[in-house]
C-alpha cells in the first residue's frame, strides 16, 4: 500500500498543474474574434452533426470534413429518447450499423464495434476516457447514465486512434453538458426525462439545470435515477443446450443416489419468464460552471455515479465462496447451488473535469483546446449480503492539449500531446489482477489538404506505455505508432467517395497481461500473459455517401489484418472449478459491411413516410482458421416512419442471423427477429422539445440471445416490454 500511495502522487501533482495552468491561462490567451463570430457559432455547431450529404465532422478540430471516421453515426437527444431502454451505453447502441452489445446483464453492457470489444473500443466523455473498468471485463458498468446526455458519436475508422491505441475497433464519444460552453438564451434552460417500462419495472427519471449568472458565468447541475426489478423474457433462461446439459446432470445425480441435487438441476433449467438477480439501482449528481469570454471557453465539473446491479450466474457451476452451509436461500431466484448466495456489483465513481477552448486570433493557431479528466473508481463484488468478495479501485487521470490550426489556409488540422495514468489495486479473495500502474504518453496529428475534387486526410499517432505489476516485480514498455492516409473525391454532385488505409498498433493492457485468478463475476478463471507483445494491424476501408435523389445513404467496406491479435479464449480445463481462460495471441482478419439508407417515400407540407434500412456484417478469422470469438452476427433492419409536426409513429423489424462459426466451447446462436413500434407526441407546437412517448420493444415476445454477450446462454435479451416517456426542454 505504501508503494501505492507513494505512486499516485504524480498523478494528482500532473492534475493539479494542468488545471492551474489552464485556469490561469484562458483569460490571459482569450481574444475577441471578428464580428461575424455569431455566423461561425452556427456553422460549428452545424459541422457537428451529419448533414443531408453525410458530411460528419463530429468533434474532432480544425477538419471541413472527417472521411477518416468513415463509420461515423451521431445520436442525438431524440434519438437517445427512443433507444434509452436501460442504464448502460451499449444498448443504447445496438440499432446502429457496425454495432452490437457485450450485454452481460442489465447492469452492465459495453459498445461492441465491428465485432471488436473491450480493450479495442474506447468510451470518452468529450474526448477522454470515462475512467472505469469497463474496458478490463465485461462484468463492470460503464459509468454512464444515457439519459443525461445530450448527443452520442460512434467513431469507426482510422482516425478514431486519435483518441488512443484502445479505440483500434473504434470509439463511443459522449456528449454532455456538465461543463456549459454558451450562455443560454434565457435566465435559466430546464431539461428534464421521466420514464416507465413494463418488463423490467423500470421507474426512471433526470434533470438538468443551467443558470446564466451575469454576462459570462454558466452554473450547471444535473442527476438522474434508476430502478429496476428482475428482467422479464420471452421464454426459458437458459439455451437449448445448456438446458439440455443441466438435465443430464439431474440424471447422472438421480443415478448417483442424490435426488436433492438432481431437482436443483431440473428446476436450473425450468427457469423462464424472469432472470433472477437481474435488477439494478442507480444514481448520479453533477456540477459545473462555464465561463465564457467571447471566442473562449473554460470550466470545471465534478460528478457522482453510484449503481448496484446483479451478476448472473451460469447455473450448474460448482465454485462456492464464503459459508457453505447448504441452506436453501429465500426469494425466487431458482437453481443455486449449495451454500452460493447471489453476487452483486456495488460500483461508485467521483469524477472531476476540466475543459477549456481558447480562441488564438489569426496567426497560424486558430484554438488552444484543453480536457482533463480524474477520476477515484471503486466497485466491491458481494458474494452474499454484507460478504464482500473482492474490491477493486482505480483512479486515473488523463490529459489532451490539442493545437488547432486555421481553417483558411490548404491545409487544415490539429496537433496534440496526451497524457494517462491509471493507479488500478483490487483486494479480496479474488483479486485476480495484481497491483498495477499504467502510464502512457503520446503526440498525434490529423491534417486535412486540398479544396477541390480530390481532397487528402492523413492521421498520426505515437504512443509510449508503461505496465508494472509492483508485487510480481514485472515491467513492460512498448512504443507504439499508427497512421492513416485517405483519399476523398467529390465529382459527383452531392456523393463522397473515399478510400483509407491504416496501420495501428496497441499496447496489451495490464489485465491482458498479468491476470491470474478466480473472477466470480464472470465465473471464469482468468489468465493472462506477462511476455504478450504488441497487437498491430493493418487496415483498407472504402466508403461512399451522400445523396441519391431525396435520399441519403453510407455505405462502408473494410478489413483488417492483424499480427499477434489478443483475444481470450475458453481451453475445456477447470480451476478452482471455474473455466479456464486464456489471454491468447494469433494472427487475424476481419472484414465487414455496414450500409444505411433513408429515403422519403412521401414528403408533401406537413407529412413525410420515412423508409429507413440498415444492414451490418463482420466475419473474423484467426490465423489457424478457427473464428475469433464472439463474433456479431448478420444483422438487418427495416423501418417505416411516419412524420408530422406533432406526431412521429415508427414501426420496425430488426433480423440477427444465427452464428454458426464459434470457436472451441463456444456455443452457437439461433436467428431472431424483433418487432418494435413507437408513437411520438409533441403535444406543444411552439416548443417541440416536449415529447411523450409510447413504444413497445420486441412485441412478439421472442426469445434472442446476442452473440458477442460471454453470458449468452443464460442472460437472454429482454422480452416483449411497453415503455413510456416525457422529455421536456424549455
Amino acid at each position: 500500500m505504501i508503494t501505492r500511495k507513494l505512486r499516485l502522487a504524480p498523478s494528482r501533482l500532473a492534475l493539479a498543474t494542468v488545471l492551474g495552468f489552464a485556469v490561469t491561462a484562458a483569460p490571459a490567451f482569450a481574444q475577441e474574434k471578428p464580428a461575424d463570430s455569431d455566423a461561425q457559432v452556427e456553422d460549428d455547431l452545424h459541422n457537428r452533426q451529419a448533414d443531408e450529404q453525410g458530411n460528419i465532422i463530429v468533434s474532432a478540430s480544425g477538419l471541413k470534413e472527417l472521411d477518416l471516421l468513415a463509420g461515423t453515426s451521431v445520436l442525438e437527444v431524440r434519438d437517445i429518447q427512443r433507444e434509452a431502454v436501460t442504464g448502460q451505453i451499449g444498448e443504447l447502441l445496438t440499432k446502429i450499423p457496425g454495432v452490437s452489445a457485450t450485454s452481460f446483464a442489465p447492469g452492465s453492457s459495453r459498445p461492441v464495434l465491428r465485432g471488436q470489444q473491450g480493450e479495442r473500443v474506447r468510451v470518452l466523455i468529450d474526448g477522454v476516457g470515462t475512467s472505469d473498468v469497463s474496458n478490463t471485463s465485461v462484468d463492470h458498468a460503464t459509468t454512464i447514465d444515457p439519459i443525461t446526455v445530450e448527443r452520442v458519436e460512434v467513431l469507426r475508422g482510422p482516425a478514431v486512434l486519435l483518441y488512443g491505441s484502445q479505440a483500434i475497433g473504434g470509439a463511443v464519444n459522449v456528449i454532455d453538458k456538465r461543463i456549459p460552453t454558451r450562455m443560454p438564451d434565457e435566465a435559466f434552460h430546464l431539461d428534464a426525462f421521466a420514464g416507465v417500462d413494463s418488463a423490467s419495472n423500470l421507474r426512471t427519471g433526470a434533470a438538468s439545470l443551467d443558470i446564466g449568472i451575469g454576462s459570462n458565468v454558466v452554473f450547471h447541475v444535473d442527476g438522474s435515477w434508476r430502478d429496476t426489478g428482475n428482467m422479464e423474457i420471452g421464454g426459458f433462461q437458459l439455451s437449448p443446450d445448456l438446458r439440455a446439459e443441466l438435465l443430464e446432470e439431474a440424471a447422472e445425480k438421480d443415478a448417483d443416489g442424490e435426488p436433492a441435487e438432481a431437482e436443483e438441476f431440473r428446476e436450473a433449467a425450468a427457469q423462464r419468464g424472469f432472470v433472477p438477480n437481474s435488477d439494478m439501482q442507480s444514481w448520479t449528481i453533477n456540477a459545473g460552471l462555464g465561463v465564457i469570454l467571447g471566442e473562449s471557453t473554460f470550466g470545471a465539473s465534478i460528478g457522482w455515479y453510484d449503481t448496484n446491479y446483479g451478476v448472473i450466474k451460469r447455473p450448474g457451476l460448482k465454485h462456492e465462496h464464503g459459508d457453505e452451509e447448504g441452506e436453501e436461500h429465500e426469494g425466487e431466484d431458482h437453481g443455486e447451488e449449495e451454500g452460493e448466495e447471489n453476487v452483486r456489483i456495488d460500483l461508485q465513481q467521483f469524477r472531476a473535469d476540466f475543459k477549456g477552448d481558447i480562441y488564438l486570433g489569426d496567426g497560424a493557431f486558430e484554438r488552444l483546446k484543453l480536457r482533463v479528466g480524474y477520476s477515484d473508481y471503486t466497485h466491491t463484488e458481494f458474494e452474499g449480503p454484507g460478504e464482500v468478495g473482492t474490491v477493486f479501485d482505480s483512479t486515473s487521470v488523463e490529459a489532451r492539449a490539442e493545437l488547432v490550426q486555421n481553417t483558411g489556409g490548404v491545409l487544415r488540422g490539429s496537433t496534440g500531446l496526451q497524457y494517462q495514468h491509471r493507479d488500478f489495486f483490487a483486494v479480496g479473495a479474488e483479486a485476480y489482477v495484481p497491483p498495477n500502474l499504467t502510464d502512457q504518453v503520446a503526440i498525434f496529428t490529423l491534417q486535412e489538404l486540398g479544396t477541390g475534387p480530390f481532397q487528402i486526410e492523413a492521421a498520426a499517432r505515437a504512443e509510449f506505455t508503461n505496465v508494472e505489476a509492483q508485487t510480481l516485480g514485472i515491467e513492460r514498455d512498448y512504443d507504439t505508432f499508427s497512421g492513416a492516409l485517405g483519399v476523398v473525391y467529390e465529382g459527383i454532385e452531392g456523393i463522397r467517395i473515399g478510400l483509407n488505409g491504416s496501420r495501428a498498433e496497441r499496447a496489451p493492457s495490464a489485465e491482458e497481461l498479468f491476470s491470474n485468478g478466480p473472477h466470480i463475476a464472470t465465473q471464469a478463471f482468468e489468465i493472462g500473459n506477462p511476455d504478450l507483445d504488441t497487437e498491430s494491424a493493418w487496415g483498407l476501408e472504402a466508403y461512399a455517401r451522400g445523396q441519391i435523389g431525396a435520399g441519403t445513404f453510407n455505405l462502408a467496406v473494410y478489413k483488417q489484418w492483424f499480427d499477434n491479435y489478443i483475444f481470450l479464449e475458453e481451453t475445456g480445463l477447470e480451476e478452482d472449478d471455474l473455466p479456464v481462460f486464456l489471454y491468447l495471441q494469433q494472427d487475424a482478419d476481419f472484414w465487414g459491411v455496414e450500409a444505411d439508407f433513408s429515403y422519403p417515400v412521401i414528403d408533401t407540407d406537413g407529412f413525410r413516410l420515412l423508409t429507413d434500412l440498415r444492414a451490418s456484417y463482420v466475419e473474423a478469422e484467426l490465423a489457424d482458421g478457427t473464428a475469433v470469438p464472439r463474433i456479431p452476427p448478420l444483422s438487418l433492419l427495416g423501418a417505416l416512419e411516419a412524420q408530422t409536426q406533432a406526431f412521429d409513429v415508427r414501426g420496425e423489424v430488426q433480423w440477427f442471423d444465427g452464428q454458426n462459426r464459434v470457436t472451441s466451447f463456444e456455443s452457437p446462436t439461433d436467428s431472431f427477429t424483433l418487432v418494435n413500434a413507437l408513437v411520438a407526441w409533441r403535444p406543444f407546437a411552439e416548443n417541440q422539445n416536449v415529447t411523450v412517448q409510447i413504444a413497445a420493444d420486441n412485441i412478439f415476445d421472442v426469445n434472442g440471445r446476442r452473440h458477442a454477450s460471454f453470458t449468452k446462454d443464460f442472460v437472454p435479451l429482454m422480452g416483449r416490454n411497453f415503455r413510456a416517456s416525457v422529455r421536456l426542454s424549455f
